[in-house]
C-alpha cells in the first residue's frame, strides 16, 4: 500500500477523534474552553490534511 494513504488515513481519524473531543466537550459545557478550542482546530487541521492526503494520492497497484 501507499504510505501517504495509510498516514493520510491516520490524520483523518485523529482529526475525528479532535473533533469529537471538541464537540463533547462544548456540549458538556466543560471549563476548559481554551484547551477545547485548540483541541477542535488542530482536529480540523489534522483531518482536513488527512482527507486531501487520501483523496490527491494516486494508487499504484
Amino acid at each position: 500500500m501507499n504510505v501517504k494513504r495509510i498516514f493520510g488515513a491516520v490524520l483523518t481519524i485523529l482529526g475525528i477523534i479532535g473533533l469529537i473531543y471538541a464537540g463533547y466537550g462544548f456540549v458538556n459545557h466543560s471549563l476548559h474552553s481554551r484547551e477545547l478550542i485548540v483541541a477542535g482546530i488542530i482536529g480540523l487541521i489534522f483531518f482536513v490534511s488527512g482527507i486531501g492526503l487520501v483523496k490527491n494520492t494516486k494508487d499504484e497497484s
